[in-house]
């Protein structure tokens, strides 16, 4: 029996897709191994805020931007320790994805929508996350920001290529580097160089921990230095450092 012309045509356009889909995955997969011996210089987010910055009405070039990198044995034990505390207190066991971290987000998320809607509010329902740092630096380093399910799919599937090609210390030290800190502030010697005024390298415990609080929102927090949110979370992760487990 004859194939129908428009079924064969559909078979072949799935066909190129899937192989698309194929080759971007031994893209991506290409460029994590490289990671085990290249630091990267800039990521995904990275480019997304310059241009952002460079488009942005009114926008100043004087604006301060710094990122610099530094090798793991220049940051601050107290840093690890303390965005380990703070972020993803199982990053040195789980194999990129924290499962049950994720269903609970979830679920949490699940009760403040219902909580919106029996108070009748239309404001926007702050949304929980469950990632881990290997899930944000994957988003950080290859992806849009954008809060998309087959995104959000892609950053699972490299967050497991990470852990496949890279070690856990590697996987911190580029986050570490990477991960965003204020406006135009990226990376661990810039966040202390801007915050504090010291190197990475000589972070004392509670100012790790401020700064490890500060990451979730990290221009927001830039701009309110004295939030009691922050004095009463810094606090916390302060006091979770000492069991926060290296890898």
């Amino acid at each position: 029996m004859k194939t129908p012309g428009w079924l064969s045509f559909v078979g072949r356009w799935l066909l190129w897709m899937l192989l698309a889909l194929l080759c971007l995955q031994l893209f991506f997969a290409a460029r994590i191994a490289l990671m085990a011996w290249v630091d990267p210089q800039s990521t995904a987010f990275m480019r997304s805020e310059a241009w952002r910055r460079m488009n942005e009405p009114g926008s100043s070039p004087q604006r301060p931007w710094g990122q610099q990198w530094v090798d793991a044995d220049r940051m601050s034990p107290h840093l690890k320790r303390a965005v380990i505390a703070s972020e993803d207190d199982g990053f040195a066991n789980h194999p990129g994805v924290d499962w049950a971290a994720i269903e609970s987000a979830w679920a949490r998320n699940q009760k403040r929508e219902a909580l919106a809607q029996k108070r009748g509010s239309d404001k926007p329902v702050k949304v929980v996350g469950g990632s881990t740092i290997t899930q944000q630096l994957a988003k950080n380093l290859l992806l849009s920001g954008e809060r998309l399910l087959p995104r959000k799919a892609q950053e699972l599937v490299l967050a497991f290529m990470l852990e496949a090609f890279l070690s856990k210390q590697r996987i911190l030290e580029i986050y570490l580097n990477s991960v965003e800190w204020g406006d135009g502030v990226f990376g661990a010697e810039a966040a202390a160089q801007r915050y504090f005024g010291v190197p990475a390298k000589a972070l004392s415990a509670e100012q790790a921990a401020r700064l490890a609080v500060m990451l979730p929102a990290p221009k927001f927090f830039e701009r309110r230095p004295s939030s009691p949110y922050l004095n009463r979370r810094t606090a916390t992760v302060l006091a979770r450092m000492n069991s926060a487990v290296l890898p």
